[in-house]
């Protein structure tokens, strides 16, 4: 593995754990350093950081938010 991306990864402790739970890309990455990009972007998905799946646990919580309101307002009557 290339130094640079070996540092990269050091200081970036989720990124290294990704490649530590998926070893495909220390493959990738020993061969062609330039897809750390697209490993990032792996990792987003892994770790639910896209938008669309932050945007979901949010709108999962404030359901959640508004059943428990609901059940409140069952156990006053």
């Amino acid at each position: 593995m290339d130094t640079d991306v070996y540092h990269y990864l050091s200081k970036n402790p989720k990124l290294r754990d990704f490649v530590r739970y998926n070893p495909k890309w220390y493959r990738y990455l020993s061969r062609d350093p330039s897809v750390l990009k697209m490993m990032e972007k792996e990792a987003k998905v892994f770790y639910g950081k896209t938008f669309p799946q932050r945007l979901e646990k949010m709108n999962n919580n404030v359901q959640m938010l508004n059943m428990l309101i609901q059940f409140a307002d069952v156990m006053k009557d």
